[in-house]
Parts: structure tokens; C-alpha cells; sequence
């Protein structure tokens, strides 16, 4: 299972404050890459800001200040951010960095020698959506506005532009899906691109003739004028442009090995961006997986729409590590779900402070209590066996064979969770402290304990790394818990460990009201 793993998120435009929406994508990515260094690959995982466009230069222009000003205070903002969060990036790529800019001129130019009838001038009118930054369809406005950004009004905009000709590849996309039924998932976006597909695949304009913040498109008109390029010819080659490209060493990363993206960006990823890697004769990413939104009393969070949920808020209630958790178990990866803070509030003192958290603190307790904080040798037992049946399901969530199911994942270690808690109160290991004649039961059941809180220090590291070191820390554990690995997890012995019970690790007190 062990190799290279270059996982992205879609990068973030920089318009605004980073929201709950953004925060769900970056920790559900986070996962992945955390997941995939436990299993001993070598992770990139890259995030960032995108940077250009008409609604950041209008957003600028607003504030009155430069593009540049603008963009470089909103990007501090969204690593802080992602800092806050205990987000493992490796890179983060700005579409205004000069590296971008010349990879994303060249792949340009790189289409164009090697297609170079995919590029072609006309005049175009149509319904424009700053918030989207594209040209709208007829199914894609309601009551006059874009579904997207309801409360914008559109732009009718007619100019001369460089078009691509996305035309020429809906066949070659249709292949795609079917020869790749993975590239695209989960099963419903990819149902949904090809249905569009089916519709047509239209060109589309690449240029605008009077946006000066933006990249130079680095094919003159006919005319002589020098256009900038669409936000999206220019963001999304980020991934490629990341590796270094158009250098030599690029081909060392490249391809991606999965893009974790919105469902609102589905074309652009499935469609657009397909199709401009093989019109410029370059490899296709291995997967892309677009998960839904997250909902807030029953509204799509969004600043446009006015649905707004404060990420700092979110973090101060219970820590970043509960966020985490929550977001995660609550919003399926594959699907739509809903914030509330009662549910919040639910779902922590019930599964993190009363299950994992009382968990915990009891058997950490009864080692020191009745072994002097050292973990006794014990043989492996029925606990172990049964937890490794949930084990495989937790793998299976997250290794890519049936998607990014995080939810899943989670739910298979609370089921291990509610077993140890009842093979606490069955064994009743105060009971057995009390019988000397009981003295290798008791050992037994305290090294099963030391044991099973071992493993879910492992496998919680994606989703809660902070309270993961924590409880790794509490049990005596060697080293970083983020440096142990799966392939040797039902091995894992803790006989000799040095437990400390420290600080709760969920405390209940920390329950704020809504």
C-alpha cells in the first residue's frame, strides 16, 4: 500500500473570510493525508488561495486598496485558519505566486502547440455571475439570478474573447467515465457529469478583455490586445503547477493522485480540467471526489446567501479537535448534512466526553490504581478479535477502495468505543482487584484496556490529532503517535507502559450555550 500520495483541495478564492464550508473540505482532505502517512506513503498534500478575478479586484476596489494588498491579508487570514485547525498541509500554492504564473502561461502555451485549434476567437454574449466567475447556462439561473449566488445580480456581458474548444472532447470524456468508473466519485457527481455531458459539452471563454487582475493570457488577439486569463484556466492548473511544472522534477509528483473539491465545482474539475490536461498531452489525476455541502438550520452556509456560521466560534466551544470530530461524523463526505450547535453540543458530551473521554480516564485510573501506573502484560483476547473486525471496516471508509467515508470510518471506531465501555463494566475490574486469586484476570483485563486506548490514539491521529497525542501521551506510548503505523497496529503491545492520567481529555464543563 505504501508509496507517493499527492492529495489537493480546491483552492479558496480570495474574497472573503474562510467559513465552516471551506473549513469541512480542508479537514476531510486532511484526513486523507493524515490516513495515508499511517499507512507509510509519502504524502504532499497541497492547499492554497486563488487569488485573480473580477470579484477580488471588485472586492479590492471596495475596501480601497490594491488587488495585492487585499489578497495577501485574506490569505494570512485563511492560514491562520488552517493553523487553528490543525490543518497538515505541506505546500500551499497561491495563484499570485510568480512560479504559478509562468506554469500557468506555459500550460497555455503548451495547449496551444500541441492543439493549437482548440483555441479560437469570437465574439460571445451571455448572462455573466461575478460570484461564480462564469458564463451561465439557462438551467443554471432562477428569477433571473444564478442559482449559486442568489442574491448577485448577473451581468449581461458581450466581448471578444479566446475560447477553448471543450466541444471537441465530450467523447473523449464520455470514454473516460466509463474506462475510469473511479475517476470521478462519489457515483452521483459522476451520474450528473454525465448527464451534462450527454447535453453537449460547449466551448468555453477563456479570456476577458478587461480584466486587469488577472494572469496575462500569453496568446495575443487578433487585434493585438493582450486579454487576461479566465480565473479557472488559471486556478486550476494550481495542482500542476505546484510540482514544480513546466520544470523537470514536476513529473516526480504528478499526477495528483486525488483532488478533493465541492460539488458546486464538479464541471470545472471533471470536465474543464480533463480536458485542458489532454488537450496539452499531459496525465489525468487518478481520482477526483466532490463532497457535498454542509448546512446551517437547514440553509447552504454561504456569505452571499446570508447563512453564516463563525469557524471561530465553532473552534472556541469545544476545541479544534471536537470540530473535527463533529463535521466529520456528522456530514457524511459523500453527501449533504447539517451544522446545528444542539447537535453539537449532543454529540460531544455523548460520544467524546461520556464515551471515549469516561472511557478513558476509568481504565487510565485502575492502572494506576491497582498496578502502580504500569501497564501488565496480558494475552490478546476477545476484545482484540472483535475490534478487528471494525478495524477492516475503518480502512475500507478511508482507503480509497469504496471512496472517502469518513463518517463510516468514525463510526466503526465508536462501535469499538461502546465495546470497551461494556467490556469495562463486564469484567468488572474493581471487582477483580478486590480477589487476589483474581490478580492475572485483572491483568488481563487492564493490558486488553491499555490495548484497545492504544489503537484509538492510531486511528483517531486523522481526525483529532491534538486529542490523539494527548491520550497517546496518557498511556506511556513511545514516541509520536503520528509516527506509528497501521500494518503494525494489531500488534501494538502496551505491557510496560508508563500511564499518567492527566487533564480530561473532553471535559464537560467546557459546554457552552448556544
Amino acid at each position: 500500500m505504501a508509496g507517493r500520495f499527492y492529495v489537493t483541495t480546491a483552492i479558496d478564492y480570495a474574497n472573503g473570510d474562510p467559513h465552516i464550508g471551506h473549513a469541512y473540505e480542508k479537514i476531510g482532505a486532511d484526513v486523507i493525508a493524515r490516513y495515508r502517512r499511517l499507512a507509510g506513503d509519502d504524502v504532499h498534500f497541497l492547499t492554497g488561495m486563488d487569488e485573480h478575478g473580477q470579484k477580488v479586484a471588485q472586492a479590492a476596489a471596495e475596501r480601497g486598496i490594491a488587488p495585492q494588498a487585499f489578497v495577501d491579508d485574506i490569505a494570512g487570514r485563511f492560514q491562520a485558519m488552517w493553523k487553528a485547525l490543525d490543518i497538515s498541509y505541506d505546500q500551499f500554492i497561491r495563484t499570485t505566486d510568480p512560479a504559478h504564473k509562468a506554469g500557468a502561461r506555459a500550460l497555455i502555451k503548451r495547449i496551444h502547440d500541441s492543439s493549437p485549434d482548440d483555441f479560437y476567437e469570437r465574439t460571445y454574449e451571455g448572462w455573466y455571475c461575478v460570484g461564480c466567475e462564469l458564463f451561465k447556462r439557462e438551467n443554471e439561473i432562477a428569477d433571473g439570478k444564478c442559482v449559486l449566488h442568489p442574491t448577485r445580480e448577473l451581468q449581461w456581458t458581450e466581448e471578444r474573447n479566446w475560447f477553448f474548444r471543450l466541444s471537441r472532447y465530450g467523447d473523449f470524456l464520455k470514454r473516460l467515465f466509463a474506462e475510469r468508473p473511479d475517476f470521478l466519485q462519489p457515483e452521483a457527481r459522476r451520474n450528473e457529469m454525465l448527464g451534462l455531458l450527454a447535453e453537449g459539452a460547449e466551448d468555453i471563454s477563456i479570456t476577458r478583455s478587461r480584466l486587469a487582475w488577472a494572469i496575462p493570457f500569453p496568446i495575443a488577439s487578433s487585434g493585438g490586445e493582450t486579454q487576461g486569463t479566465w480565473v479557472w484556466f488559471d486556478a486550476l492548473p494550481n495542482y500542476l503547477t505546484a510540482t514544480g511544472y513546466p520544470d523537470r522534477s514536476w513529473r516526480e509528483r504528478w499526477p495528483a493522485d486525488l483532488h478533493v473539491i465541492g460539488k458546486d465545482i464538479t464541471r470545472l474539475h471533471a470536465i474543464v480540467w480533463p480536458a485542458m490536461l489532454q488537450a496539452a498531452e499531459l496525465p489525468l489525476p487518478r481520482r477526483v471526489w466532490a463532497h457535498g455541502f454542509v448546512n446551517f438550520a437547514g440553509e447552504r452556509l454561504s456569505k452571499s446567501a446570508g447563512a453564516k456560521l463563525d469557524v471561530a466560534e465553532a473552534i472556541a466551544r469545544y476545541g479544534a479537535d471536537a470540530l473535527r470530530y463533529f463535521l466529520l461524523r456528522e456530514v457524511p463526505f459523500d453527501a449533504d448534512g447539517n451544522f446545528s450547535w444542539e447537535r453539537f453540543d449532543e454529540r460531544y458530551t455523548a460520544d467524546l466526553a461520556n464515551a471515549l473521554g469516561n472511557l478513558a480516564s476509568r481504565s487510565i485510573a485502575m492502572v494506576e490504581r491497582y498496578r502502580g501506573a504500569i501497564v501488565p502484560p496480558g494475552p490478546r483476547t476477545a476484545l482484540d478479535d472483535a475490534d478487528a473486525v471494525d478495524l477492516a471496516a475503518y480502512h475500507a471508509a478511508l482507503d480509497g477502495s469504496r471512496g472517502y467515508l469518513h463518517h463510516e470510518a468514525l463510526q466503526a471506531v465508536w462501535r469499538m468505543v461502546a465495546r470497551g465501555n461494556e467490556y469495562v463494566d463486564h469484567q468488572a475490574p474493581w471487582k477483580q482487584a478486590r480477589d487476589p486469586a483474581l490478580a492475572a484476570a485483572l491483568d488481563e483485563t487492564l493490558a486488553s484496556l491499555m490495548r484497545q486506548l492504544a489503537r484509538f490514539a492510531v486511528l483517531l491521529q486523522p481526525f483529532m490529532p491534538g486529542k490523539a497525542a494527548a491520550l497517546w501521551r496518557q498511556l506511556g506510548g513511545p514516541g509520536d503517535v503520528a509516527a506509528q503505523r497501521f500494518a503494525d497496529l494489531m500488534a501494538l503491545d502496551a505491557t510496560a507502559w508508563h500511564v499518567a492520567k492527566g487533564d480530561s481529555l473532553f471535559p464537560k464543563e467546557r459546554a457552552a450555550t448556544s
